[in-house]
């Protein structure tokens, strides 16, 4: 179930999703989205993922930064997540600390203002619908938006350099970026760091993987075809970066997408 959010809040966040896990799910790929997730567990249920080897249960409320690493999922039947998926250029308006720090990692976010998460958690769960849910979740949301207003520029910025990048196929020309936006490479890339967490180089190479990841588990496209389209040097290029992320081959997710069907894909990777 996907959800819009409010007109206020439709420029930064790209919606509201629940997703209810119909079957035990074991260490199940889990796919870079290009989106920072905020997760709240919403029926007590139990998940965890593993990313770079470490592993972390899901806790009441998570925040999932960018992922650049191979990272599994485990869940049991039943559990209930609600996930405010943010636009990559997007939250640094929602949380104060450098999204760096949440690269690769599941933060609990007791750990970073223990008192306002928690009370955030215990509105929600007080709640009784899905829409009051996400009601509170919004006021929350457009408080920390208010709160922010001075980085509002710089999230401006960062919204015009990804649309330039999607222009460009995803293909990464930073001189050129640099020279058509009037700033110069060494600040693009601290803007990239500080405010989505990785790098140009890794944005473009993650835009790139979900640019190819339908195509690779909807269409019957070779993989030449894909990287192609996608704007991958070459098949070659094109499997090893799709390794990085998911720790396995393109061809392999395409075998785990017939044993699993569809549906269980799309909420392993909540709903790509």
């Amino acid at each position: 179930m996907q959800i819009s959010p409010s007109a206020s809040l439709a420029p930064y966040i790209k919606g509201y999703t629940v997703v209810t896990i119909d079957k035990d799910l074991r260490d199940e790929v889990f796919y870079p989205s290009g989106y920072i997730d905020l997760i709240i567990n919403i029926s007590g249920g139990f998940a965890a993922t593993v990313i770079n080897g470490q592993h972390k249960n899901t806790p009441d409320i998570e925040l999932l930064g960018h992922l650049t690493l191979p990272t599994r999922l485990s869940a049991a039947k039943g559990t209930s997540v609600l996930i405010a998926r943010i636009f990559p250029h997007a939250a640094t308006l929602f949380f104060s600390d450098p999204l760096s720090e949440f690269t690769n990692y599941a933060t609990d976010m007791y750990d970073v203002t223990g008192n306002e998460n928690r009370n955030l958690y215990d509105r929600i769960m007080d709640t009784g619908d899905l829409c009051s849910k996400i009601n509170v979740l919004e006021k929350y949301f457009l408080q920390k938006l208010k709160k922010n207003e001075s980085h509002l520029k710089k999230v401006a910025i960062l919204h015009v350099l990804n649309q330039q990048l999607f222009m460009n196929q995803n293909v990464l020309n930073l001189p050129v970026i640099a020279q058509s936006s009037g700033l110069s490479e060494r600040y693009i890339q601290k803007l990239y760091l500080t405010n989505t967490g990785i790098s140009p180089s890794s944005f473009a190479s993650v835009t790139r993987f979900n640019k190819s990841l339908p195509m690779v588990l909807n269409t019957p496209e070779s993989l030449t075809t894909i990287a192609y389209h996608c704007g991958y040097y070459d098949q070659a290029h094109f499997i090893k970066e799709f390794k990085k992320f998911t720790g396995i081959t393109p061809s392999a997710s395409r075998h785990s997408l017939i044993k699993n069907d569809a549906d269980l894909q799309q909420a392993v990777n909540i709903g790509f």
